[in-house]
């Protein structure tokens, strides 16, 4: 019997990897024209036009609190689905699409190495050399936060 897997969307912040679940993924844009929101929180970056919907995207750097970095070539916006509404989340580049065996995909570590708080973190896949940090979206913004997107 075939060992059963997820998929991921496979992104980059710095020097480490994440992943998000497909399932919650709509589709990899990128980047736009990005417009300022007035008085939003800080890692609210602003909102896209994606195809006649308005996106508000955020900024994942400054939601985890890396170092700031500049919109590149290589920058990606993910967009997700979160309660029913798109949000955009700016990533440094998206890699790939991979599936992680149920099997390599272990609890965060209670002593978290990276600046990321434990609780937006829904495991660690090991695939080959790499680890890779994966994430529950639902956790990277609180229901308030969600509602005001």
């Amino acid at each position: 019997m075939p060992e059963e897997t997820k998929p991921y969307v496979i992104f980059r912040l710095g020097d480490e990897e994440f992943g998000v679940d497909v399932m919650n993924i709509r589709e990899i844009a990128k980047i736009t024209t990005i417009t300022r929101v007035p008085r939003s929180a800080d890692f609210i970056e602003g909102v896209i036009n994606l195809r006649g919907s308005l996106v508000t995207v955020i900024n994942l750097r400054k939601r985890f609190g890396f170092e700031p970095k500049e919109i590149d070539a290589d920058s990606r916006i993910i967009i997700a689905e979160l309660e029913d509404k798109p949000v955009g989340i700016l990533v440094d580049a998206a890699i790939e699409v991979l599936r992680i065996p149920v099997s390599d995909i272990e609890a965060t570590p209670e002593m978290v190495t990276t600046e990321i708080s434990e609780e937006y973190l829904g495991g660690v896949g090991k695939v080959k050399n790499r680890l890779i940090f994966l994430l529950d979206l639902k956790q990277v913004l609180t229901k308030k936060e969600i509602e005001k997107v």
